[in-house]
């Protein structure tokens, strides 16, 4: 099998976006299935961004829906020309990955948003800051191996993403979640209920009463002084 580009990117993308079986990728990225599935675990490759095969052109959505309708067919990656995918003379790419000392930062941003904006899926996250979700779901659960020394710290000042990708994927988020709000809401036949509304309904709070006695129904006003 021809060996394609970035093997454990691309083991990552394919565990968190397809069906396929830990060995279908292992045969297909060159790799150990165990080593499949201590990435999909969070063990290995932990930090890596997920690369895309078929926006990289190893691969066809084609050949990505066969292997998930058979899981004993073998994906069969496009054929490169050599000569085309050797660096160019002079120029030099700069890594493909956050460094060493970002990557130890992540838990940190993970914790960060997942506490301030707990709307934002796993998914997002992930493409965001370039994790696993098994890494998101052990800081959520806080069974992460470094758990009591995580400090929750904005990505954007740990470098890992900019604001404006913040914001976009804060808002967006946002939106999808008020949508599903809605839907719910209409399918409850449950309007959902303004501050406004929810605040008008609130109860007056109600005067003390004041208990009578015979003695005191019959008995005469005393004059005014």
């Amino acid at each position: 099998m021809t060996q394609i580009l970035m093997p454990k990117a691309t083991a990552v993308w394919l565990i968190d976006n397809t069906g396929m079986t830990f060995k279908q990728i292992s045969q297909f990225c060159s790799l150990h299935i165990l080593e499949v599935e201590g990435i999909a675990d969070g063990d290995v490759a932990a930090g890596i961004r997920g690369a895309d095969p078929i926006a990289n052109g190893q691969v066809s959505r084609e050949e990505i829906e066969k292997a998930e309708k058979d899981k004993n067919y073998a994906m069969k990656p496009n054929i490169f020309d050599s000569d085309k995918l050797a660096p160019k003379k002079g120029k030099k790419k700069g890594p493909r990955y956050t460094p060493l000392s970002r990557r130890q930062d992540r838990p940190d941003a993970i914790a960060w948003i997942v506490r301030n904006h707990p709307e934002v899926s796993d998914a997002q996250i992930s493409k965001l800051v370039g994790t696993t979700k098994p890494t998101i779901n052990s800081i959520r659960e806080r069974t992460h191996w470094k758990i009591s020394t995580i400090n929750p710290t904005d990505p954007v000042s740990l470098g890992l993403c900019s604001q404006i990708d913040l914001d976009g994927l804060v808002k967006k988020a946002a939106e999808k979640k008020a949508k599903q709000d809605a839907k719910i809401a209409k399918e409850t036949g449950q309007p959902l209920k303004s501050v406004e509304d929810a605040t008008a309904q609130v109860p007056a709070p109600e005067e003390p009463k004041t208990e009578h006695t015979l003695e005191s129904l019959f008995k005469p006003s005393e004059p005014n002084s």
